[in-house]
């Protein structure tokens, strides 16, 4: 009900969402950061000189109750603490979180900083509603989101009122 009350203001003030950005709620879970990250993929390809893995084909990664899949992910590993320190995803990306799913062509998720940005052609479904722009940057932390560029919003009226 109040992600509903939120969206009808933002279709009231359609100059202030598009010249400030849009911040959504976004998943209904808190991020555990030591949690394991599990990857799943056709393929693997790892780079010891750069400290890069490449998984490709119907990647799926999972930390917790986040779920991410895409065509392809590139793993940065840190150097120093000899853990995962982001990923990047591209080719029909999906974030899931909860009930909310968001696509993307790109997603950016930085571990430690408990943050992922998608970017290019963004759509993000709460229920039977819809949010589109061309890049959100989710914090995993607060479970919100930020949607910038050309933000644009569908809410389902119920029927037979």
């Amino acid at each position: 009900m109040i992600r509903a009350i939120a969206l009808v203001v933002l279709l009231l003030s359609p100059g202030l969402a598009a010249a400030q950005g849009t911040n959504v709620a976004f998943g209904a879970m808190e991020r555990d950061a030591d949690a394991p990250v599990e990857v799943t993929a056709d393929s693997l390809s790892v780079n010891q000189s750069d400290g890069t893995a490449i998984y490709a084909g119907n990647v799926i990664v999972a930390q917790g109750d986040m779920r991410l899949a895409a065509d392809r992910v590139r793993v940065v590993y840190s150097e120093s603490a000899g853990r995962i320190e982001r990923m990047e995803a591209t080719g029909g990306v999906t974030l899931v979180s909860g009930e909310e799913a968001a696509e993307a062509e790109r997603a950016d998720y930085n571990i430690d900083d408990g943050t992922v940005v998608m970017s290019g052609n963004v759509l993000l479904t709460q229920g039977p509603n819809a949010l589109t722009s061309q890049r959100m940057v989710v914090n995993l932390d607060t479970g919100t989101a930020q949607m910038t560029g050309r933000v644009r919003t569908v809410i389902q009226q119920g029927t037979g009122q």
